[in-house]
């Protein structure tokens, strides 16, 4: 479903992606505002406030790209770095039906030793960025790695669609801890993707890129290149306060920036903080191991613990009933 924007048309938009389309060029876009999901994330671990602004960058583009994945499906941005952080993983998975929300998790592991006073994104060393796509059972997933660019998580993610995708794409981000009267401080994320759509084919590079890695600009030429770089210039001109919110609203927002452009929206998807863990999962993934294997496992308490590393669900199970000698005997 689409809708033309008019002024002061308002959608619940904390926790949401709001995709839309400019009509007078090829570029599609989603708007992403996220609340409730940073604070379900972050508030599982202390995290240094580095560590957060990377986890809070990877969460919303995370939100952002998985907007476009399929009912049911899983989308995993991962980052593997040697860093003092040395991965962020964020996993989102697709709505089980229409109109129910996505859910969105993400953790990181660092060593706290090895933190700086730097920019977050400094804490980062050399590395990959990579995107995952599980389609379900029976399907092969699909994964794809970009070097680490320098600058920011947002500049790896442009640099992976133009190398991987052949997509020019765009993002302009923004995140931060937000206080209010009456609400208590707290980590709030918006910003804006844009991508140019081939019209038939994908994109042909202009040239080898900086490094042999492409970017947006080795990707677009002609009308195509103008109409990248006017958007692009516009996008420019978007303030902080305005990618997070809360009061202004991503209709308004897009009316002020791309009005000329003929914004179009279509239906907002709602996003969730929510982990797919249980102790079903974690009997599966014991269920590898032998009894002699659980036994170095087991606890001076006799039992077989484990922690989700990103909700932080505590596991409690009697050492007896995992296992791959426990899964054969349950099956005789």
């Amino acid at each position: 479903m689409t809708a033309d924007i008019q002024p002061g048309n308002q959608i619940a938009w904390d926790d949401s992606v709001l995709p839309f389309q400019l009509d007078n060029c090829d570029i599609r876009g989603r708007v992403a505002r996220l609340d409730g999901v940073l604070e379900g994330i972050l508030r599982q671990h202390d995290y240094p406030p580095q560590v957060e602004a990377l986890v809070a960058e990877m969460a919303l583009l995370t939100a952002l790209i998985g907007q476009t994945i399929k009912l049911r499906w899983k989308l995993q941005l991962q980052v593997q770095s040697k860093g003092a952080v040395r991965m962020i993983a964020t996993d989102y998975y697709g709505p089980q039906e229409d109109g129910t929300p996505a859910r969105i998790r993400a953790y990181a592991s660092y060593d706290a030793d090895r933190l700086t006073q730097e920019a977050p994104f400094d804490q980062i060393g050399e590395g990959y960025f990579a995107i995952m796509i599980d389609q379900g059972e029976g399907m092969t997933p699909y994964q794809g790695i970009t070097p680490l660019e320098s600058g920011s998580l947002a500049a790896c993610a442009e640099a992976y669609f133009a190398q991987s995708e052949q997509l020019p794409t765009r993002f302009s981000l923004s995140y931060g801890r937000s206080s209010a009267p009456n609400v208590a401080e707290h980590w709030r994320a918006g910003g804006v993707m844009l991508q140019h759509m081939p019209k038939a084919s994908p994109f042909a590079a202009k040239g080898e890129g900086s490094g042999g890695v492409l970017s947006a600009t080795d990707l677009v030429h002609g009308d195509t290149e103008e109409n990248w770089n006017r958007v692009n210039i516009l996008l420019d001109t978007v303030e902080d306060l305005e990618l997070i919110g809360p009061s202004v609203p991503p209709t308004d927002l897009l009316l002020r920036l791309f009005h000329e452009e003929q914004p179009r929206v279509f239906d907002a998807q709602a996003v969730r903080f929510g982990c797919s863990c249980s102790e079903d999962r974690v009997r599966q993934s014991l269920s590898i191991y032998s009894a002699k294997d659980i036994e170095t496992m087991t606890t001076d308490e006799g039992r077989v613990t484990a922690d989700c590393q990103f909700c932080g669900a505590h596991y409690d199970l009697d050492p007896l009933t995992v296992g791959f000698d426990a899964e054969t005997a349950a099956g005789e």
